[in-house]
């Protein structure tokens, strides 16, 4: 039986996560409607994609406080905007302003997540979602405190596996970018630094970009997350630094790339998934997903700036998992 079904982005990561799940939707009969936070590039991203989209709402920004303010105000305006509209399930990645708005209109909701240690997002989420679906690698003991075990539906491998299952990568983001693909190319991706749970100062991070700033046989594509962020790397007028205006084709540029360095958790383990050898720089508790990656040698763990080879990859071999997006959509809908 066809379902209406709601899909809430909140992040840049779930408009690439969603889009084929979006798709396989469709083309069973299913009716998908998006909503979109402004945040980072998510909006610019839904655009890019041709993914129709109702904007509702903003981040606001890194304060506690702020964060309660704009979840209440969200989930208010999505509760106005989903009225009326007769939803049969609701999905996010961990949109607690989603699971606010669906239980108040008693819309089945489904909530994803694949790092367990968002306390207060998971506090709300899983305790309002009816299910709860995440990567088999978390251990079940680790969700106990929210109060979920009898929500909980896994599925395999990574998040990361399903939607770029028939990627292709596109050389056109290395001319775009100015970029010389005979020298090294490493991709820098900044900490989550309004994220609450990596509220502090990585000050291995900002040791590395000095130390990469001060190199002339490496060129480095930061990709800042906040306007903070993207004025202190300016700040350093290093010739050999490019940090993008527009949104680009990360994923080809993860491919291209001879090294990625990430302090968040998604690009990290794109680069896993497309065969490019990558650092993490999280300071933050870590999660079972990258805790696993690390044993298994697929990501390696910086704990020092000495640590870091630069060198151009050898070979073009790719051993990659591909896994079908129709999994993820059989599951998602099932636990409606």
């Amino acid at each position: 039986m066809p379902l209406r079904i709601w899909i809430d982005f909140t992040n840049s990561p779930h408009v690439p996560l969603f889009k084929p799940l979006i798709c396989a939707m469709r083309e069973s009969g299913h009716q998908v409607e998006v909503t979109a936070r402004d945040f980072a590039q998510t909006l610019e991203l839904c655009q890019k994609y041709g993914i129709e989209h109702t904007p509702i709402g903003r981040h606001r920004g890194a304060n506690l406080a702020a964060k309660s303010l704009g979840m209440v105000s969200r989930s208010a305006s999505m509760f106005r905007w989903a009225r009326g509209r007769e939803f049969d399930l609701a999905i996010s990645h961990g949109s607690y302003d989603q699971a606010v708005a669906s239980k108040l209109l008693r819309i089945r909701s489904v909530t994803m997540f694949d790092y367990e240690f968002a306390k207060v997002q998971h506090s709300i989420n899983c305790r309002l979602a009816g299910r709860v679906v995440v990567p088999d690698r978390i251990p079940l003991e680790r969700l106990r405190r929210y109060c979920a075990r009898e929500k909980i539906v896994t599925y395999s491998g990574l998040k990361e596996e399903y939607y770029l299952h028939d990627f292709e990568p596109d050389s056109a983001v290395v001319g775009e970018l100015g970029l010389d693909a005979a020298l090294p190319i490493v991709v820098l991706r900044t900490p989550p630094a309004v994220s609450l749970y990596h509220r502090f100062e990585n000050d291995l991070h900002a040791q590395l970009v000095r130390w990469l700033a001060g190199r002339d046989d490496v060129q480095v594509v930061a990709l800042p997350r906040t306007d903070d962020q993207r004025a202190e790397i300016e700040r350093l007028d290093a010739t050999h630094f490019v940090v993008p205006d527009t949104v680009i084709d990360t994923q080809s540029l993860t491919w291209f790339a001879d090294l990625v360095i990430g302090a968040g958790g998604t690009m990290n383990r794109e680069a896993v998934v497309l065969g490019t050898p990558v650092y993490t720089t999280f300071r933050g508790r870590m999660g079972a997903v990258d805790e696993s990656l690390i044993r298994e040698g697929r990501m390696r763990l910086l704990e020092d700036v000495g640590q870091v080879r630069i060198e151009k990859k050898s070979g073009s071999e790719r051993d990659r998992n591909h896994r079908d997006p129709g999994d993820l959509v059989s599951l998602l809908l099932n636990c409606s």
